[in-house]
């Protein structure tokens, strides 16, 4: 099978394209072009003979549709996911989420792909209302990065329903691992904690996330890619755990072997009422169309996440604060 991978060179895009391509995939990975010809985390990739990486931009609709063509799947994950960058510059996640999904979709329709699976989010749910949240949940973005996600999801639904385009929605929890920004919460506490800072610097302690390790993420992506039942469907991908900000910092220090004191930080908060309280997914969808669940416990992902930012520790500034 030939599949095409956006956002190739990011940090879920890098870990399924390596197991692709371990799967004996060829793959066409789109990554962000750039004057220096940088590959982001594909560029040490020791699957050569089962990748091509294509430079690139999703809000370029001609650079896509010559770069898609001859492929089966699409995996779409491209997208600007910081959530206080939204904040900043709304119109930037317009043009990329919403403005560079329709790209995919639309070129997808006219080049008659066999399958595009879209990248969704669990922040399109804000919230929850209900515990754990179904993939019926009602969709409440509280941020401008949310609000252009559940547009993204929307659209790509509609192309399914209007067109015939044979589309999956899956909306993964909050995924973490090797190679993640340290913008999102593990990388933050366990950057900070291994330069040697003995007092971490956060923002709300108290909002409770259902954490997914990469590698059962991106499980769930070829499962999805292999069963035609999906079609159609947007599919929660999960622990159906939670776990506060607060204790996830107690757990990362004592496998780490140090204690911390936690300082909250106005600047690293969100607005009040954009703040998403409480994540747990329900993944009995995923369990049933897919015949996926987790493998690694928070404590078996978190080790391997903890020995990696290790070995790689100078690729990131925990002194600065990553907006």
């Amino acid at each position: 099978m030939k599949v095409f991978v956006t956002g190739a060179g990011g940090f879920i895009g890098s870990h399924l394209c390596e197991a692709l391509a371990n799967k004996k995939y060829k793959v066409k990975a789109f990554v962000k072009y750039n004057s220096r010809n940088f590959w982001g985390w594909l560029e040490n990739f020791k699957y050569k003979e089962n990748i091509k990486v294509i430079s690139g931009n999703i809000r370029d609709y001609d650079s896509l549709k010559t770069a898609m063509r001859d492929v089966d799947i699409v995996f779409h994950l491209a997208a600007l996911v910081g959530i206080p960058y939204s904040y900043i510059s709304p119109l930037a996640y317009i043009r990329t989420n919403i403005e560079g999904t329709y790209n995919v979709l639309e070129v997808a329709r006219e080049l008659k792909i066999e399958k595009v699976v879209h990248t969704s989010t669990s922040e399109v749910y804000g919230t929850a209302q209900f515990i754990p949240i179904t993939e019926e949940h009602p969709i409440n973005p509280q941020s401008p990065y949310a609000a252009t996600k559940a547009a993204a999801d929307h659209l790509a639904l509609s192309f399914y329903r209007s067109f015939g385009l044979p589309v999956t929605v899956i909306r993964p929890f909050n995924t973490y691992g090797p190679r993640q920004s340290a913008r999102a919460i593990v990388p933050t506490i366990i950057t900070q904690i291994l330069s040697g800072r003995k007092r971490v610097v956060l923002g709300h302690l108290h909002p409770t996330r259902d954490l997914t390790y990469v590698k059962d993420t991106v499980e769930a992506f070829v499962k999805i890619a292999e069963k035609d039942d999906a079609i159609g469907e947007v599919i929660n991908v999960g622990s159906d755990l939670e776990i506060s900000v607060e204790n996830l910092v107690k757990v990362i220090a004592g496998i780490i072997g140090c204690k911390v004191e936690v300082h909250v930080e106005k600047e690293r908060q969100r607005p009040d009422q954009s703040e998403v309280k409480r994540l747990r997914a329900c993944n009995k969808k995923a369990k049933k169309l897919l015949g996926w669940t987790p493998s690694y416990t928070l404590e078996e992902g978190l080790k391997e996440t903890i020995e990696w930012f290790r070995e790689n520790l100078d690729f990131y500034k925990p002194e600065i604060y990553n907006v």
